[in-house]
């Protein structure tokens, strides 16, 4: 019997590797409801293909010209258009849905993804987002309906695949690789010029803009060490985070008794995703060029994070410590603060002082009772944020104070 599966954010880098997925193994899987942002040429083409009952995108004007479109391409059957966050919730909870992969940009699909939990559907999170914002909701609900919530992202992936050797009891630490991004080796003297063109230069993955900025100044792993606490249930002290420059190892657990076990593969996201798909089964990957050769991959690299060249990392430990609303704050200022930098408005340098800064002012905004608390919470993190950066001096040199 196949699973049939409802993709937030099917347009983008995840949602387009997942279909890849689903085509190779078209006997497990069907395509009940796909959602998109504003890419309507691509999400037309990806109806046509794959035949949902329900499509969904983000504004309601943009559903007459999506029908329009698949009526040029000669697109008879029927199929429902959806819009917003109300469309992207009939979509993940839809009678026929199975497994829903939370692949939305940013918080985009956070109370999608959540509604999908509480009706107890599977979900495969490809983004960092719903559980940093939402982290406690989400997990209480999943265990209340008694789902799976499994890592995509392929440092947690790596994590899930490694938790198979032993019991949770068991863990000593969590160990989350970390390519360094492009400025691994750049002076920090250079760090105020650096450019959006030279940030979104990875050298290693092949990823959106704001997840290739948060990889260029660690927030993404910062992110990740939040994620990983409600994942796995392991104490922040007990999750630690490594650079590895050829992004081989996507993560390691080490066991109380010494022993370390590690997930190695090359890194793209085919497979993560199929295994989040298929698990507990292994498939074969039926696709060229995912096998690794470990003596192609030569020599490995590890070394220790330097906080001063990235200092969200000690931020995210921070937002942890603190709970309540503070890690939502975290990823809000810093979503706010890396598409200022992308459009020329913020250094590069300043993402991170952007975040201290809101952190700061929220400082008193502690509990999360319900999604409401969590949405607010963002709201006014990203108000902050953007009223934090229009306050900055053209030199960038200081910030100001207020509530």
């Amino acid at each position: 019997m196949t699973q049939g599966l409802c993709i937030l954010g099917s347009t983008g880098s995840i949602g387009q590797n997942c279909l890849r997925v689903v085509e190779s193994l078209p006997d497990r899987f069907r395509i009940v409801a796909l959602s998109a942002g504003k890419n309507l040429e691509a999400l037309a083409a990806q109806v046509v293909k794959h035949y949902p009952k329900i499509v969904v995108v983000s504004q309601r004007e943009f559903k007459e010209p999506l029908r329009e479109r698949l009526k040029q391409l000669g697109y008879t059957r029927r199929v429902r258009i959806s819009f917003g966050v109300e469309g992207q919730v009939e979509a993940s909870t839809h009678d026929s849905v199975d497994f829903v992969v939370s692949a939305s940009h940013g918080t985009t699909g956070l109370v999608a993804t959540y509604e999908a939990v509480c009706a107890g559907k599977r979900v495969g999170l490809a983004n960092k987002e719903t559980l940093v914002a939402a982290g406690e909701l989400v997990m209480r609900a999943a265990a209340k309906q008694r789902t799976e919530v499994l890592p995509i992202d392929s440092e947690h992936c790596a994590v899930h695949q490694c938790l198979r050797a032993g019991q949770r009891k068991e863990i000593k630490r969590i160990i989350l690789t970390a390519s360094g991004g492009p400025f691994l080796k750049t002076p920090l003297r250079l760090f105020d010029s650096l450019s959006p063109e030279q940030a979104l230069k990875h050298p290693i993955w092949r990823m959106g803009g704001r997840i290739t900025i948060d990889s260029a100044t660690l927030v993404n792993k910062g992110l990740e060490i939040i994620e990983a606490h409600w994942l796995f249930g392991a104490a922040p002290g007990q999750i630690d985070v490594v650079i590895h420059p050829e992004s081989i190892i996507h993560s390691m657990v080490e066991f109380v008794d010494g022993s370390v076990v590690a997930q190695l593969g090359v890194p793209d996201m085919r497979i993560p995703i199929q295994y989040a798909l298929t698990y507990p089964d292994r498939m074969p990957i039926a696709e060229e060029g995912l096998q690794l050769d470990l003596i192609s991959a030569g020599r490995l690299h590890f070394g220790k994070p330097d906080t001063k060249r990235f200092p969200s990392l000690d931020l995210a430990r921070e937002a942890l410590a603190q709970g309540g609303i503070m890690p939502c704050v975290l990823n809000a200022a810093d979503e706010v603060a890396v598409e200022a930098f992308l459009n020329n408005r913020l250094r590069f340098s300043a993402i991170p002082r952007v975040i201290e800064e809101v952190m700061r002012q929220m400082d008193s905004y502690r509990r999360v009772h319900s999604m409401d608390d969590v949405l607010e919470g963002d709201r006014e993190a990203r108000r902050r944020a953007a009223q934090v950066i229009s306050a900055i001096p053209a030199e960038g040199e200081s910030f100001p104070h207020g509530g």
